[in-house]
């Protein structure tokens, strides 16, 4: 650490953000290392480390040698502010190095309200933000993640998307980069031959026109480029890096645990969800394999507690093995073994004897609708009675606390449709009076909504989000209408989810909106100490641009989507074809009862889904 950080660390908060130093971090030596990556996250270092994707990346680049990947987090307001009095720059966790001087920058974007941040932190690192002016080879900056499936809003910031899965193309781009280096290519030079590379999206090389209504009238491509970037994937979980020597954080972080990733993908098909059509296909590890990465993670961190991560854990095939394997060792060794993500149609009394092994937390849900018309609509694939049978089983051995978490605003919705969350929630608290035999503990049940933002490449991306005005209607009729002491109602504040509609579905425009209410003083968006909505309405104003154009309007099948440049490997026919289903009500089976042709098996060799 160097001795400025010393003087200001003592006046902020949480100075353990900014140290580094802990236990499994990498410290290469310099001398040793040609080429350096700085791996950011736009947020604070107790939701960046708690990142699976971020943990995996950095264990990748650094198995590489002569490459050293360091971390970088958002500072806090109180930090960046003594950063900027005493003119300290954006620098690595590891070494305390300014990351201006490095050869490669990389952002993780989860979260579209994370924006700002993203030109805060370039900002603090000295650079340019726009990528046209930043003229020199280095340093390259590079961005990742779900978001990256828009890159518009972004794109004037970025020299290079990587669409999917990073750990096979990251090492691609920084082979590419050493070539470059080595052979003193300009920067025009790399950014060409990169969009070569399967899975990698160079913004500054596709032409966008606009029609007189404001609709996209062309893309075109540049240079050789391709019309469409589709994501790359791991084609083989079993053979993938995985970190088995977690940093152990200085401070608490949001999930401080070992998490153990037991496949990618899902079967379901829900028509609203953007990860679920993302992360296709399904591809599954050996039970054996993760039993042995859990044990090893855990012996190398001291973590005492173990969670099982993907989209639908308990679609798991072998889960019950899976849970045994690891009790043998986390039972005697008092770790506790966690199940976030469960489904109310598979949730079973094995599963829930494998559970009550560990501490005893509560069970959440997500039915998503009020009623089965809903649920049909956006394919959640589950009934009333799965919802009820789940909770009933939760109930009959001994759960007392239940999390149920809806949307409103979903394509069709009615006020019956809101109503049916609160009759639902009745229900689940009459199963619990029917079945407890825990009766004078209580019960807490929880119903959360949030408010439905349609995403790129879903079955909804070409539908409207209902009004702010609207949204907040249906949250009092809910609130007036849900009965119960034992019940309790959040729902999710409107402003953000209106934001975060408008940049899901941009174009490039408005790229110019996230620099003039960053200009305003915009960052840390998704926390309430930082978020001003007011703010945003006057950049909206200042440029010109109409959020309703963005977040309200309908788009017809025909119009060129913003994000048409970038491929899932789901074709748009088929989510064309799913919304139609959705309107119509009928369901479209998982994919294990039934190939739906959505296209993500072509994205293994050979056109073969492995069927997980």
């Amino acid at each position: 650490m160097n001795h400025m950080l010393e003087h200001i660390l003592p006046r902020v908060q949480k100075p353990a953000r900014y140290t580094g130093g802990e236990y499994n971090a990498v410290v290469k030596d310099r001398d040793k290392v040609d080429t350096r990556v700085a791996l950011c996250f736009p947020d604070t270092y107790e939701i960046g480390m708690s990142n699976l994707g971020i943990r995996i990346l950095y264990g990748v680049m650094n198995q590489m040698d002569g490459v050293w990947c360091e971390r970088v987090f958002a500072p806090w307001g109180d930090m960046e502010e003594e950063m900027r009095r005493e003119g300290i720059p954006l620098y690595g966790l590891e070494s305390g190095d300014a990351i201006a001087d490095f050869d490669i920058i990389g952002f993780s974007l989860g979260y579209e309200m994370a924006y700002t941040n993203v030109l805060n932190m370039l900002e603090l690192a000295g650079l340019p933000l726009r990528s046209a002016s930043r003229d020199e080879f280095a340093p390259l900056v590079i961005a990742g993640g779900t978001c990256a499936f828009n890159p518009e809003p972004l794109a004037p910031f970025i020299d290079i998307f990587s669409l999917g899965e990073g750990e096979d193309v990251t090492v691609e781009l920084i082979q590419l980069y050493r070539k470059a280096r080595e052979e003193c290519w300009t920067k025009e030079e790399l950014l060409i031959a990169a969009a070569r590379i399967p899975g990698l999206y160079v913004p500054s090389l596709y032409e966008v026109t606009y029609c007189a209504g404001g609709a996209i009238q062309s893309i075109t491509p540049t240079h050789g480029a391709p019309a469409v970037v589709t994501k790359r994937i791991v084609q083989n979980l079993n053979e993938s890096y995985f970190p088995v020597k977690n940093i152990v954080p200085s401070t608490e972080i949001v999930h401080d645990r070992v998490m153990l990733e037991v496949f990618r993908g899902c079967i379901r098909g829900c028509r609203f969800c953007q990860a679920g059509y993302a992360y296709r296909p399904v591809r599954a590890k050996d039970p054996e394999l993760l039993v042995r990465q859990g044990i090893e993670a855990c012996r190398n961190s001291g973590y005492q507690e173990m969670t099982l991560s993907s989209l639908s854990t308990s679609d798991y095939r072998r889960l019950l093995d899976l849970c045994d394997g690891l009790q043998q060792w986390c039972d005697p060794n008092g770790v506790n073994l966690s199940l976030p993500s469960l489904r109310a149609d598979n949730f079973s009394w094995a599963l829930m004897e494998r559970l009550q092994h560990g501490r005893r937390s509560g069970l959440t849900f997500a039915p998503e609708a009020g009623t089965q018309r809903l649920r049909d609509v956006i394919n959640k694939n589950v009934t009333e009675e799965d919802i009820l049978s789940f909770c009933r089983t939760a109930f009959a051995g001994g759960w007392s606390t239940v999390k149920l978490y809806f949307m409103l605003g979903l394509p069709t919705e009615t006020d019956a449709d809101v109503l049916g969350i609160a009759e639902l929630a009745e229900k689940v608290y009459h199963t619990w009076r029917e079945v407890t035999p825990y009766r004078n503990r209580g019960v807490k049940i929880t119903v959360s909504t949030a408010f439905f933002v349609p995403k790129p490449h879903t079955a909804f991306q070409w539908e409207p989000q209902i009004s702010q005005e609207e949204y907040e209607r249906r949250v009092k009729l809910l609130r007036d209408n849900m009965r119960g002491r034992s019940i309790a109602y959040h729902w999710h504040d409107p402003k953000t989810s209106v934001l975060e509609a408008v940049l899901a579905r941009g174009d490039r425009r408005l790229a110019d909106l996230l620099e003039t209410v960053w200009r305003m003083g915009a960052k840390f968006d998704t926390w309430d100490e930082y978020f001003d909505y007011g703010r945003w309405t006057a950049a909206f104003e200042a440029c010109g641009l109409d959020p309703a154009f963005y977040a309200n309007r309908p788009r017809p099948q025909e119009e060129i989507l913003p994000w048409s440049v970038t491929s899932t490997g789901v074709s748009s026919r088929f989510l064309w074809r799913e919304r139609e289903r959705a309107y119509e009500g009928v369901i479209t089976p998982d994919c294990r009862r039934q190939c739906s042709g959505c296209g993500a098996d072509k994205l293994y060799p050979g056109g073969v889904c492995d069927g997980e």
